[in-house]
């Protein structure tokens, strides 16, 4: 009896020292400090946004808004690798991770510290500092941006920056595509937990808004030109004679002022700058001096500037800015 005994306790106290031994691998590797790091940085290279808040001491700044800490706002975390996970006398650990966003090599380091055991066993930790950061986006002459591909309206008036919340690190791409308006995208690294990295996403027009612009002014001029007097209604161009005129005026239009459009920088509204067109004109006018009578065939120089909004369902309002 005492041999089956005797063996039946030692793979007892194996058993105990395997369970043992389990426990203070799972404790330096999965339940480690750098463990729960790199959980943390999985959740966002697999852009779960929702695992990564969740976990302890993930916290936002109060009154920042929390619009980009969603799956789709997050980008791609390559070549993570573990730097060092360093204990502080305070218990607090010091877990450094080197990564790659986009082409650019990156290192975060992230404050962790020990949190209540689970059963009193494995260790569980939470940020000592939170993960997250800070971008006050300014974006110029629209209110509206994308980041990531994730569409958001600024809540700032008057080209203030908005403050935004992110989860770092992360590769945030700002830029700005609608019908009219366009913005080059502006790649922003965030790395540093705490940080607040200013961006400004600078809107303007496009092909589309120049060529739309130009279609409609260029329909108008041709319509002005087909009234038969010497100053067309509501339009740029007109000429005055001292002389009596014998016959009904016939304009043309010779050359369309070269359109382009920048933004209204008091305003979210847009403008065709100073340019100049060229009409001609063909009529008989009459001396009153001696009765003759000539032919006036010559171009007319007329300026124009424009502002424009667009409105509803990118509806275009032109209004002259010379009366």
């Amino acid at each position: 009896m005492r041999r089956p005994l005797r063996l039946w306790t030692i793979g007892f106290l194996a058993l105990i020292a395997a369970f043992i031994c389990t426990i203070v691998i799972l404790n330096s590797t999965i339940y480690s400090a750098h463990g729960f790091v790199s959980s943390y940085l999985d959740a966002l290279n697999a852009h779960d946004a929702t695992t990564a808040r969740q976990l302890p001491g993930v916290r936002a700044p109060s009154g920042e808004a929390t619009t980009l800490l969603t799956d789709g706002a997050l980008g791609t975390i390559a070549d993570i690798h573990l730097d060092h996970d360093t204990a502080g006398k305070d218990g607090v650990h010091s877990v450094a991770y080197s990564y790659r966003l986009g082409g650019r090599a990156e290192t975060t380091k992230f404050s962790v510290e020990q949190a209540k055991p689970f059963l009193g066993l494995f260790s569980r930790w939470a940020f000592h500092e939170s993960p997250l950061a800070t971008v006050a986006v300014t974006p110029l002459h629209d209110r509206s941006f994308r980041v990531n591909g994730t569409p958001v309206t600024s809540t700032a008036v008057n080209g203030n920056p908005a403050s935004y919340v992110v989860f770092t690190p992360g590769l945030y791409t700002f830029d700005h595509r609608s019908t009219f308006l366009v913005a080059t995208p502006v790649g922003v690294p965030v790395s540093e937990p705490g940080s607040v990295t200013p961006v400004q996403v600078d809107v303007q027009a496009n092909a589309q808004f120049i060529a739309d612009v130009r279609g409609d002014l260029d329909k108008y001029f041709t319509k002005c030109a087909t009234q038969r007097v010497l100053m067309p209604t509501s339009c740029p161009f007109g000429k005055s004679f001292l002389n009596r005129v014998v016959s009904t005026p016939v304009w043309s239009i010779k050359t369309d002022p070269p359109i382009t459009i920048v933004p209204d920088h008091d305003t979210d509204n847009w403008l065709v700058p100073y340019a100049t067109g060229v009409a001609h004109l063909t009529v008989k006018v009459q001396s009153l001096y001696n009765g003759s009578i000539s032919t006036f065939d010559g171009d007319v120089t007329f300026p124009v500037s424009y502002g424009v909004t667009i409105g509803a369902n990118n509806h275009l309002t032109i209004t002259s800015l010379y009366n």
